[in-house]
């Protein structure tokens, strides 16, 4: 079974194809976060180890999958940006996510881009309050860069470490994301707990955009 799975994502992986699908799964990514991107690149990775892919390759087409993905997300907000203005409800939502990123909204996206879901709520209240587009593509081509090299390189590291047996690798590689991924969100929890309990504006002017 395990050699029947290895021989199909060997057999995917080698395909020129996988460039175009990766692409269009971080496209897909930046407005419809329950798409594997990050997976599927850590996948390319560790296959990169064994030279069915080329990882320099597999980062770039990541980045630019990304960078283009996070613009549509910033477009939907920048559509319903008048509307969100406009309402009583999310108004001072509105006043507060312009404000707050105006101040420091560009390593906000950079950081957002490793929290699940972070990404999408940021690019899309960034288009709403109207984040000056020329900054927003220099911080998130920063994001989308070092997102694909980080994806890129958890896997490559874990097919190399396991170059005789990439699933392990792959395992390795998910693991490791996914444990990275836990303390970021452990982090934000405890931080969030020392705080008063407050309703999130950010979380609002999301919601409503909807």
């Amino acid at each position: 079974m395990s050699h029947t799975i290895l021989d199909l994502l060997h057999q995917v992986m080698s395909s020129p194809w996988i460039y175009l699908a990766l692409f269009l799964l971080a496209v897909l990514d930046g407005f419809f976060p329950i798409v594997p991107a990050e997976t599927s690149v850590i996948t390319a990775g560790v296959f990169a180890a064994t030279g069915a892919t080329n990882l320099a390759l597999v980062i770039a087409v990541a980045a630019a999958g990304a960078f283009a993905g996070d613009h549509i997300s910033y477009l939907i907000g920048r559509k319903a940006g008048s509307r969100l203005r406009d309402r009583p409800r999310t108004r001072k939502a509105y006043s507060w996510a312009a404000k707050a990123l105006a101040e420091r909204g560009g390593l906000v996206l950079i950081v957002a881009r490793y929290i699940p879901g972070g990404r999408t709520a940021v690019t899309i209240t960034m288009g709403a309050v109207a984040y000056p587009r020329r900054s927003f593509a220099f911080f998130d081509a920063l994001a989308a860069g070092s997102w694909a090299i980080y994806s890129g390189l958890i896997g490559f590291f874990g097919g190399m470490a396991f170059e005789q047996d990439p699933i392990k690798g792959l395992l390795f590689g998910l693991g490791l994301a996914l444990s990275i991924t836990a303390v970021v969100e452990v982090v934000r929890w405890v931080r969030k707990r020392r705080r008063p309990a407050a309703a999130d504006p950010q979380h609002e002017l999301v919601e409503a955009s909807r």
